[in-house]
């Protein structure tokens, strides 16, 4: 196997994967389409709020940043991980891969086969339809997805717990799986599946979570109801082993630029084949619904307004500075919106920009 990976899209996950690789003892060609983006990444003054990335940046000696794609074909392992927004229709917005698609079609049939490794999510099906797209110019397009937090993604990255490898065939699958095995700092389990089956996996996956999480909301806001301890309540059903504590604790429901819109997503799919997803549906359902019932709870316990709710953060979890469909900012706005003062304990200079443009506009 090569030891030389081109990583198209080198944003905030593109690049984690870029130097964890580059530490596990790969070079890596990155490619962006921001010149001044990486001319920065280039010269080392890139600032980033990523735990680890600016530290491992300034080590870096065998990575190093292009805009152009043509030298991305330099190496036979090529990742994409571009973004993928959605849509209105509860889709994903494919364009960005389009346009690396449209790129690699202008260069050109190679004279090699060129594996092409897909990262971003995609709507199930897409990966065969690009595979198509790219029959005649030599790319064996394969699906892997990541599953990672942000402010945690280098850490998940070197520990995950398993690998989805959708591959184009089993040698393309081998390849991926000897690149986790460098980059691996534990023993992860190697999932083998078609394309779209990876593609359906990763948003499956996903729903699970967001299901498990609304459900343990949802007895978590009935056992408050009934002046039970949530957490009492959660902790028996946790004990069974056949359902576990993991995403089983009453809190904020869940937000982020990954769980919402792929819970929708998958039941857009499910709508597409004639299946109506309900289960996701109701998910997503009861995450608001809980949002609502969190603040029928303070306004009943505190009516004071003048007593300030203090919220530890409002970022979609702890550890990174997104608001991205965060259930935390939904529910301190829609306080503010009551009449009551929000103090918000979360000092990091970035959180503190962002909240002063939501609740000030400045």
């Amino acid at each position: 196997m090569s030891k030389n990976i081109s990583i198209i899209g080198v944003g905030k996950l593109g690049l984690c994967f870029g130097l964890n690789l580059e530490r596990s003892g790969f070079n890596i060609t990155g490619v962006d389409i921001n010149e001044d983006y990486v001319n920065l990444l280039n010269n080392n003054t890139f600032n980033s709020n990523e735990p680890g990335v600016n530290k491992l940046l300034s080590n870096s000696k065998n990575i190093r940043f292009t805009t152009s794609v043509k030298e991305a074909l330099e190496n036979d392992i090529i990742f994409v991980v571009v973004e993928t927004p959605s849509t209105s229709e509860w889709k994903y917005d494919h364009t960005q891969i389009e346009a690396v698609a449209d790129s690699l079609i202008k260069l050109g049939k190679q004279d090699r086969p060129k594996e092409l490794i897909i990262s971003s999510t995609t709507f199930p099906g897409y990966c065969d339809t690009l595979q198509e797209k790219l029959l005649d110019y030599n790319y064996n397009v394969s699906f892997n997805p990541e599953f990672i937090c942000q402010g945690t993604i280098l850490q998940d990255q070197l520990y995950s717990d398993f690998v989805i490898i959708g591959e184009y065939n089993t040698n393309s699958g081998d390849i991926i799986e000897s690149i986790y095995n460098k980059l691996c700092k534990c023993y992860p389990k190697y999932v083998r599946v078609t394309r779209t089956e990876g593609e359906l996996a990763k948003l499956a996956i996903n729903c699970f979570l967001t299901t498990k999480i609304s459900f343990a909301n949802m007895v978590g806001d009935i056992a408050t109801r009934l002046d039970c301890n949530p957490n009492k309540v959660l902790e028996a059903v946790g004990a069974d082993s056949r359902i576990g504590t993991k995403y089983l604790k009453p809190g904020f429901g869940f937000g982020g630029p990954c769980f919402p819109r792929d819970n929708r997503a998958l039941a857009k799919c499910g709508d597409e084949v004639g299946i109506d997803a309900v289960v996701s549906k109701a998910t997503d359902i009861m995450n608001e619904k809980h949002l609502q019932y969190q603040i029928e709870e303070v306004i009943k316990n505190n009516p004071d307004k003048s007593i300030p709710v203090e919220i530890e953060y409002v970022t979609y979890n702890k550890n990174s500075t997104l608001l991205t469909e965060s259930q935390q900012l939904k529910y301190a706005l829609e306080l503010q919106r009551l009449g009551y003062i929000i103090v918000v304990k979360d000092e990091r200079q970035e959180v503190v920009n962002q909240l002063m443009d939501t609740f000030y506009g400045n």
